[in-house]
């Protein structure tokens, strides 16, 4: 039987008012991290009128949790060759050769650029960037600032030069909803419900000429993740009901250091950076052994998946919620320097890294899949383009190599303005669309979801794991619910769930951060990308390309 056939009949819109009200741009973006708002800046030196629309206020996204920095060739010593080798050996063979091209190539001057626009990395005494390594790198090319705040050095620096320019127009409390299309299938525009705006419900429409996703990722739709509580893969979602492609949404990469503690939020783990283990720190189990030491060339620094089913083997072995990351040997004065963002974090729950083992564990971190763009960030529906974690542009392939991501963000977003400054077509009317199913799944089923992901498709997975989890997805979609924003993120995440799950039970391969228990090696015959999309009647579709 088809992996499909057990997983739920999914909307292709969803339940909502019709817009009270209604405003028109040249060009939407939704999402306002990194590749959201590098966006709109580019956009507007095109000369157009950009409408950004971020789901709870601007700086509440991912970008500024990011705390390991930005990768970049900016040593002399450096090239973009030896750094796209990095990414490709991390991506295990699922890299799209062209776009990790365009990445390394590019990413220097996006790096520039942004300092241009008045982001401080750190320096050295002498002036120069202050560089180092992470996992899977085998060069000093990560940027960083403050120490370990580099996202929230990036996202203040964006948002001000935003903030400076009158003609991007900035709609926060903003949950998109669903595409807008021309009759030629053309997007042009969104719907979305904005807090306390138009009708008694707040729906509405921005009709653009372009729409650029922007939205980040869907870490929400496990238990345990360092993504916000924003993070329910709604660009994903809103794509899959539009009718476009998505790919590789099973290489979902668990951070292997998260902090485990009691008393600190459970929405959202905090994350202990790849940048320590970097700066000389290792992880150890229960009695003090270090345990990477013979599983990888690089030990702790190794590309992500690998340390995170590391740990994941010694937590199964041992019945342990946890292992150690011991930091000890770096000193006081060093660390409070470097990491003074996770010296804040663990003393604040009662763990002081100078004196003592940080718990960490895996958790959902970053996903590798997305909407399928090409080199130019367009998706397979005209006008609807996609950057930054929403995208699968063909970068991180199976395992998205350590800080590659913000990266990605300024490099294709700065490509799609572009793309859309060169060619943009005259404001289309959207067509009334009666699409079916309409609906919206029960606000009480996240946290069902939620337990469902973790257990059947997390760190390891197997055919018997998928199944019942397919299963159980389709048994909590027929929970339905009257519209609110609760239900919409609800619905968004049992669709990217259900996305996932058909795929990871296709691939019967152990590759990047996707790992089956039951095919525990790389096949092949599966080097290549698995693309599903919904069909008119809500069914999930899946093909299978090969890579050249």
């Amino acid at each position: 039987m088809s992996p499909l056939a057990d997983l739920p009949a999914l909307p292709r819109r969803l339940a909502a008012a019709e817009p009270g009200w209604t405003e028109t741009t040249d060009v939407v973006v939704v999402g306002s991290g990194i590749a959201g708002l590098t966006a709109a800046l580019h956009l507007r030196e095109q000369g157009l009128h950009v409408t950004v629309v971020t789901k709870v206020n601007i700086d509440d996204g991912s970008t500024r949790w990011a705390q390991g920095g930005i990768a970049a060739v900016l040593d002399p010593l450096d090239t973009p060759q030896a750094h796209a080798y990095d990414t490709e050996i991390a991506g295990v063979g699922l890299c799209d050769p062209e776009a990790v091209k365009a990445l390394v190539e590019e990413g220097p001057a996006r790096v520039r650029e942004l300092i241009r626009r008045g982001a401080e990395f750190d320096r050295n005494p002498d002036g120069s960037l202050m560089l180092t390594r992470e996992g899977g790198h085998r060069a000093d090319r990560i940027v960083h600032a403050g120490g370990d705040a580099t996202g929230a050095e990036v996202q203040r620096a964006l948002h001000a030069a935003v903030r400076r320019d009158p003609w991007i127009r900035l709609v926060e409390h903003a949950l998109v909803l669903d595409l807008l299309r021309a009759a030629d299938g053309r997007a042009c525009g969104i719907t979305l419900h904005v807090l306390g705006e138009g009708s008694e419900d707040g729906v509405g429409a921005v009709l653009a000429r372009a729409v650029v996703l922007a939205t980040g990722g869907m870490g929400q739709i496990f238990s345990s993740t360092t993504n916000p509580s924003v993070s329910t893969g709604d660009g994903v979602a809103l794509a899959l009901r539009a009718g476009a492609e998505v790919t590789d949404v099973e290489f979902v990469q668990f951070h292997p250091t998260s902090f485990v503690t009691s008393g600190l939020n459970s929405v959202q783990r905090p994350l202990i950076s790849e940048a320590l283990r970097g700066e000389g720190a290792y992880l150890v189990d229960e009695n003090g052994e270090r345990f990477m030491v013979g599983q990888h060339e690089l030990a702790e620094l190794a590309p992500r998946d690998v340390v995170a089913k590391g740990i994941y083997r010694v937590l199964r072995a041992t019945g342990a919620d946890h292992v150690y990351l011991d930091a000890r040997h770096l000193g006081k004065e060093f660390l409070e320097h470097r990491f003074p963002t996770i010296m804040a974090s663990t003393r604040s729950a009662g763990v002081d890294p100078a004196t003592e083992l940080i718990p960490v564990a895996p958790a959902a971190h970053y996903a590798s899949g997305g909407v399928r763009t090409d080199l130019q960030g367009r998706t397979s529906i005209p006008g609807l383009y996609a950057c930054g974690e929403v995208a699968c542009t063909g970068v991180h392939g199976a395992n998205r190599l350590a800080s590659n991501s913000l990266l990605e963000g300024l490099v294709f977003a700065k490509r799609i303005a572009d793309d859309i400054g060169r060619d943009l077509p005259a404001q289309a009317d959207p067509v009334r669309t009666n699409m079916t199913p309409a609906w919206v799944a029960d606000a009480a089923i996240r946290s069902e979801v939620q337990r469902t992901m973790t257990r059947g498709a997390g760190v390891l997975r197997s055919a018997d794991s998928l199944d019942t989890a397919a299963k159980e997805l389709s048994r909590l979609a027929e929970s339905r619910s009257t519209p609110n924003t609760a239900a919409w993120e609800a619905t968004n995440l049992l669709t990217v769930a259900a996305a996932l799950v058909a795929s990871a039970c296709s691939r019967r391969e152990t590759r990047g951060c996707h790992w089956r228990e039951d095919y525990p090696t790389a096949a092949d015959e599966w080097r290549g990308h698995l693309l599903n999309s919904i069909s008119s009647d809500g069914s999930m579709t899946q093909d299978f390309q090969e890579m050249a």
